[in-house]
């Protein structure tokens, strides 16, 4: 008997903070990329996922990050590299959107601008 795969954001694992800003942002169900990592990343656990352009590879990442980030804590709890300005400015975008609710501070740095 196969064990069901979660279907929902609820059945990954976040908490009720993370639920509601991705349904303030019009997210449904997870992708089968942010299926596979986000219960192992909510784990600790590393992962090395690789998915096609939009199926929502950010937020399988991100989306744990937020969650594993103490807000109280002011330090620098996380780095994410990003290869291009833009992609950068994106993901930092995002991560600020799956934040906000448990007042996660996001801040994109990057050079190259004049």
């Amino acid at each position: 008997m196969d064990e069901e795969k979660p279907t929902t954001f609820a059945d990954l694992g976040l908490s009720e903070d993370v639920l509601g800003a991705l349904d303030a942002l019009g997210y449904e169900e997870p992708t089968p990329i942010q299926v596979q990592a986000i219960p192992l990343l909510l784990a600790g656990r590393d992962v090395i996922g690789r998915a096609a352009t939009g199926t929502g590879k950010t937020a399988a990442f991100a989306l744990p990050l937020v969650e594993r980030i103490d807000p109280e804590d002011r330090s620098v709890q996380a780095l994410i590299l990003a290869p291009t300005r833009e992609l950068a400015l994106q993901v930092a975008e995002a991560t600020h959107r799956y934040g906000a609710p448990r007042r996660v501070s996001v801040l994109a740095v990057y050079g190259g601008q004049a």
